[in-house]
């Protein structure tokens, strides 16, 4: 089974979900593990996102940008700075790599799966 830690490398806490009401943004935001990144990326690491509802950009931490990288499929939703709350990933998500017109929690046209399983990751 694949590693998952919090952002800051603690374990995954029942209570990270829970919305803070000042900022919008959850308590602790799961990613792969240090070691399951070193395994390689999927994708460039990329690190800023635009919402193309409100058109603003959004900045990761690199853990991350890095857990998007090795599995562009981990997480169903991502936090839109600028409106202070989640939305979808994915084909029919809200976001772009900044820079590009890739979906975010999508592959780049072109690009074969190598290895990488999906098996249901916690957003």
């Amino acid at each position: 089974m694949t590693k998952i830690t919090l952002t800051d490398g603690s374990p995954v806490t029942p209570d990270h979900r829970e919305i803070d009401p000042k900022t919008g943004m959850q308590k602790g935001y799961v990613v792969l593990s240090d070691e399951e990144r070193a395994k390689g990326f999927q994708e460039p690491v990329r690190q800023s996102y635009r919402h193309l509802t409100c058109g603003g950009v959004t900045t990761m931490s690199r853990p991350l940008a890095e857990t998007y990288a090795r599995d562009p499929f981990f997480y169903s939703g991502t936090f839109c700075a600028i409106c202070g709350t989640h939305f979808p990933v994915g084909e029919d998500g809200q976001f772009v790599w900044e820079g590009t017109d890739q979906k975010v929690g999508t592959r780049a046209k072109g690009r074969e799966l190598d290895g990488v399983v999906h098996d249901g990751y916690p957003a």
